[in-house]
C-alpha cells in the first residue's frame, strides 16, 4: 500500500496543474496565442500547408513540367538544355534549330549506349504542342498527357500548373498593393478624422462609382495587354473595401487611454500610429487576406475568360475555361480547370475562417 500511494503521489506531482497551464497561456504573447488557436483549427491549418506546398511546386514548374531535359549526356558531353541552347546538330541531327526532345529521332539518339536524357516528371511545357499525340486534338487523358490536351495540342496539366502560378502571383501582388493602400488611406481617415475623414469619404464615393469593367475594356483596347497593366488597374479600386475596416479600427482605437497618454507625453503622430494604433488595428487586415486573394484570383479568371486579361499565350485558368466552353466535347479541359479553381478557393476560404477564429478576442481558451 505504501508503494502504491508513493507512485500515485509522484504521478500527481508530475502532471501539470490547471494553474500551471493557465500561467503558461497567459505568459505567451498575443501573436503566439493566436497562432496556437489557428493550429487548433485542423481544417484551416492543413489548408495552409497544402496551399503553400502546391504554390511552392508551381514556383519550380520548369523543373516539374518541361519539354527539355534537366540534364543530358551525349557522346561523353554533358548538356543542360534548360539553361543552354542545344541545336539538333549537336546530337547527330541535320538542323541548326534547337532540338525537340520529344522527337522520336532525338529520343533514339539518347537511347544509345552511354547517352541519356533525364526528363521532368511531366515532359511538356505550357507552350509545347504535342505533334506526336496518338489522338486528334483536343485529345482525352492518356499516359502521355495525364489530363489530355487542349484544342491546340498543349498539355492541360502543364497549362494548369503554370496557370496556377500566374494566378497566385497575381493575387499576391494585388493583395499586397491593396493592403498597403488600404492601410494608409484608412489610417489617415481614422486617426485624423474630422475634415480629413469627410474629404476621403466623399472621394471614395466618387471613385467607387466609376465603372471598373468599362475602364478595363478601354485600357485593354488602347494599351497592349499585360499582367502589370492588370495589377495597376485593379489596384486602383481594390483598396477601398479594406480601407473602411482600417478606418473603423482607427476611429475606435484613437480614443483609447494608451493613445491619449502617448499624446500627452509628446509622442508624434507617426509614433502613435506605428507603435500604438496600427498594431491594434490589424485584425481585419489579416483576417481578410485569404478572401482578398480569392477575389483577385476570380477577377483574373473572369477577365481572362472574357479575353481582357493576360496576353495571348500566357497560361491562364480563365483561358482554359474559355477553351473548354468552346470545346464542349472535351469535358476534361473544363473539369480539370474547374477542380483547380474550386480547390484553391476552398483552401483560401478555410484559411480565412481559421484566421478569423484565431484573431477573435472572445476565443481566448488557448
Amino acid at each position: 500500500m505504501n508503494t502504491t500511494s508513493t507512485v500515485r503521489a509522484e504521478l500527481v506531482e508530475a502532471l501539470p496543474s490547471p494553474s500551471t497551464s493557465s500561467a503558461r497561456r497567459e505568459s505567451a504573447s498575443p501573436s503566439k496565442r493566436a497562432w496556437l488557436r489557428f493550429k487548433r483549427n485542423r481544417l484551416g491549418y492543413w489548408s495552409l500547408i497544402i496551399l503553400v506546398a502546391i504554390f511552392l511546386l508551381s514556383l519550380v514548374a520548369e523543373i516539374v513540367s518541361n519539354d527539355k531535359p534537366l540534364v543530358a549526356r551525349y557522346n561523353g558531353q554533358w548538356l543542360f538544355p534548360m539553361v543552354q541552347n542545344v541545336p539538333e546538330t549537336a546530337i547527330g541531327g541535320d538542323f541548326q534549330t534547337n532540338a525537340d526532345f520529344l522527337d522520336p529521332f532525338v529520343k533514339e539518339q539518347f537511347a544509345k549506349d552511354g547517352n541519356f536524357a533525364l526528363m521532368p516528371i511531366n515532359p511538356y511545357h505550357h507552350s509545347t504542342l504535342n505533334y506526336y499525340a496518338k489522338a486528334p486534338n483536343p485529345a482525352p487523358p492518356s499516359w502521355d498527357n495525364w489530363l489530355g490536351t487542349d484544342d491546340r495540342g498543349r498539355d492541360v496539366a502543364a497549362r494548369l500548373l503554370y496557370g496556377f502560378r500566374v494566378s497566385m502571383l497575381f493575387a499576391l501582388a494585388l493583395t499586397v498593393i491593396g493592403v498597403v493602400l488600404g492601410i494608409i488611406t484608412g489610417a489617415i481617415q481614422g486617426y485624423f478624422a474630422g475634415k480629413t475623414d469627410l474629404f476621403f469619404q466623399r472621394f471614395i464615393e466618387i471613385w467607387g462609382s466609376m465603372p471598373e469593367l468599362y475602364l478595363l475594356i478601354i485600357f485593354a483596347a488602347v494599351f497592349e495587354p499585360s499582367v502589370l497593366l492588370l495589377v495597376v488597374l485593379l489596384s486602383m479600386f481594390g483598396w477601398m473595401g479594406l480601407s473602411d475596416y482600417v478606418r473603423a479600427e482607427f476611429l475606435r482605437n484613437r480614443q483609447m487611454d494608451y493613445v491619449r497618454s502617448a499624446r500627452a507625453l509628446g509622442a508624434s503622430h507617426w509614433q502613435i500610429i506605428s507603435r500604438h494604433v496600427l498594431p491594434n488595428s490589424l485584425t481585419p487586415v489579416i483576417t481578410f487576406l485569404p478572401f482578398r486573394m480569392s477575389g483577385a484570383i476570380l477577377a483574373l479568371t473572369s477577365l481572362d475568360f472574357l479575353g481582357l486579361g493576360v496576353p495571348p499565350g500566357t497560361p491562364s485558368l480563365g483561358e482554359m475555361l474559355a477553351i473548354g466552353k468552346n470545346s464542349i466535347d472535351a469535358w476534361w479541359i473544363s473539369l480539370a480547370t474547374f477542380a483547380v479553381l474550386v480547390i484553391t478557393l476552398l483552401l483560401l476560404t478555410f484559411m480565412g475562417d481559421a484566421l478569423r477564429d484565431a484573431l477573435d478576442p472572445r476565443k481566448a481558451d488557448v
